[in-house]
């Protein structure tokens, strides 16, 4: 989930501001939050599975297209970064991504179960899928 925190980080310091309204925090977006939770789980099978590489290309620019959907919304660089670097905010994708995991069948905690997963979100064709490519 790191290397998704800083390539996230990156696009949000390259984009212009926009105008801070009263909006809910970017956790509570589902359009946003779901979305780098699917690219969040993309990061940590690619991270840990041997046998999985990430579409890095792709990643990029979907993450730069959550960023400009975020902007666009509202959300200053600011607050897009604090959701992006906050600690908390990992935890929770972290632990929703594993709780994801363990509902499709695989053991998020074994670089066996992520592969499991990943190749099977592969052939599925599913979002998280497309970020991935199988090396085997």
């Amino acid at each position: 989930m790191t290397q998704l925190k800083h390539l996230t980080l990156a696009l949000a310091l390259t984009a212009g501001a926009a105008a801070a309204a009263e909006l809910p925090p970017l956790r509570e977006v589902k359009e946003i939050d779901q979305n780098m939770l699917w690219a969040g789980l993309a990061v940590e099978v690619a991270d840990e599975c041997p046998t999985i590489e990430a579409r890095k290309l792709k990643g990029l620019t979907f993450l730069w297209g959550l960023k400009n959907k975020a902007s666009s919304m509202g959300y200053s660089d600011d607050e897009i970064r604090t959701y992006v670097e906050s600690d908390d905010e990992e935890a929770r994708i972290r632990r929703l991504g594993e709780d994801y995991v363990r509902r499709a069948g695989f053991d998020p905690k074994t670089p066996q179960g992520l592969c499991g997963f990943g190749e099977s979100e592969i052939a599925k064709g599913t979002l998280i899928g497309s970020f991935l490519r199988s090396t085997k």
